[in-house]
């Protein structure tokens, strides 16, 4: 399983709608392979979708996230005029501190 953060931005003086969470949640079906999606709102405009991806490799999982936030834009009417900024697997360093790996 990967975590991979999908990243959205809104046009300027947009809002997230409040029952967002429940939105994606609903949206998500089997063949997506998701198995947790977490919401995050930055701003008023900024929006991180945490997908919890089952998936084969990294590359797999971030692809994965990718199409469904695709078909979110254009499935969920509240996310029509938001665009997908990035996706990626956050990347963590060696147990928060410098240690050298052997």
């Amino acid at each position: 399983m990967y975590l991979v953060h999908a990243h959205l931005e809104l046009p300027a003086g947009s809002h997230l709608p409040p029952d967002l969470r429940e939105l994606v949640r609903s949206s998500i079906v089997p063949g997506d392979r998701v198995e947790h999606v977490a919401v995050h709102a930055r701003s008023p405009s900024l929006l991180t979708l945490g997908f919890y991806t089952l998936a084969d490799g990294l590359e797999e999982a971030e692809e994965r996230a990718v199409r469904v936030c695709g078909r979110l834009l254009r499935e969920v009417p509240q996310l029509a005029t938001a665009r997908l900024t990035g996706a990626e697997v956050p990347l963590i360093p060696l147990a928060f501190g410098s240690r050298s790996v052997d």
